[in-house]
This record gives structure tokens, sequence and C-alpha cells, in this order.
């Protein structure tokens, strides 16, 4: 286990085995209306948190776990085996992740969405969960986005709250998506539309059959 000396450790922090912590991480911050301790908060076995990142209290991060420089993961989420959050990313409070995903740098990921396992989302995603955000009543119905296994969200893409990404689906890069997408489609644009299936997607570099076997 390394931990660097200026990193902070509140209490009630369980760490696996053969984590790194990096200089001026801050592990189990209380959120607001906690106290320190109040919340358990897991690093998994291998995990590596990179320098400046902020992880709160309550989190259970799975083994295999990295972070990239600044990320900056909120309060009791649930967060798999093998996963991936690059610099700059920011993952609110209560998000569920799978295993295996990979989250680029300078991802936001607003509270109460779902990461299914094996997905993957580019750089400067955002998704969103508030329908009506100037709304009395907001609080009450936030919902994120719910990417399903081996979704790829292109870098730079917008997702409007409370929509389904199918699993095997393809949001092509700066794409605003508005509603639910099949599973196994491609769809791109503002508003994001069909373009074609995942099967008949070819390597532009004929280095094999189809990219997505």
């Amino acid at each position: 286990m390394t931990i660097a000396a200026t990193a902070i450790l509140f209490p009630n922090v369980k760490l696996g085995n053969n984590v790194t912590i990096e200089d001026f991480v801050i592990v189990g911050a209380p959120p607001r209306g906690a106290k320190p301790g109040d919340l358990e908060t897991v690093v998994g076995d291998n995990a590596h948190i990179r320098s400046h990142s902020v992880i709160y209290a309550g989190n259970v991060l799975g083994e295999e776990f990295a972070s990239g420089h600044q990320a900056f993961l909120r309060e009791s989420n649930k967060i798999g085996d093998h996963v991936s959050i690059g610099t700059g990313s920011i993952i609110e409070h209560h998000v569920t992740i799978g295993n295996n995903v990979r989250i680029h740098s300078h991802v936001f990921i607003p509270e109460f969405s779902e990461l299914h396992d094996d997905c993957w989302i580019g750089p400067n995603v955002v998704l969103t969960n508030a329908k009506h955000p100037k709304c009395p009543k907001v609080k009450h119905c936030l919902k994120g986005a719910t990417i399903g296994r081996f979704a790829i969200i292109g870098a730079n893409s917008t997702l409007v709250p409370d929509i389904v990404i199918g699993q095997r689906a393809l949001v092509g890069a700066g794409s605003v998506v508005v509603g639910d997408v099949e599973p196994e489609t491609v769809v791109a644009g503002n508003p994001a539309r069909f373009i074609k299936k995942i099967a008949d997607l070819d390597c532009p570099y004929e280095m094999m059959e189809k990219p997505y076997q």
C-alpha cells in the first residue's frame, strides 16, 4: 500500500490491498449534513487514485479502480470492478456504475444515473438529470440517463435526462440525444437520429471485417 504524506483520509475509510493514493487526494470527506466517519467509504484492492482527486464518504469503489488527476466523486456511489474515471471528471452522488466501465476525461455524470457493465464514455460527455431545472419540485424527479451494457457515447455528446441508451448502441461524437436509443443501433447529430445498425459498421482500415463482433 502506498499513501502519499499529503493525502487526507477521513475516519471510516476502508482500504483494500495494494492501494495507491497520490499527493493531495482526499478520501471520505463527509457530505452536507454528515459528520466525519458517519458513512463508510470502501476502496477496493489494487485501486490507484491519482493526485488532487476528491472522493466523498459513502462511496464503494471496486477492485482495480483507477482515477485520473483531479477526479471528483460525490457521496454514496456504487462503482464496480475495473472502472477508470479520467482526469477532471465529475461523478455526482447516488450514481451506479457497473464493471469494466471507462469514463474518459472531463465527463459529467449527474446523480441518479446508471452506467451498466462494459460501457464507454468519451471525453467531454455531459449527462443531465433535471427536465425542468427551475421547477420547485425539481429535486423530486431527478433522473440521469441509463447507459446499457457495451454502449459507447462519443466525445462531446450531451444526453438529456431520463433516457435509455440500449445495449451495444453507439452515439456519434458531438450528438445531442433527446430520446431513447434502441439496442445495437448507431445514432448521431443534433438531435441524434438513427444512422445504421451496429452490424452494418465496417472497419475503415480493413484490419478486421467488423469493428464490433
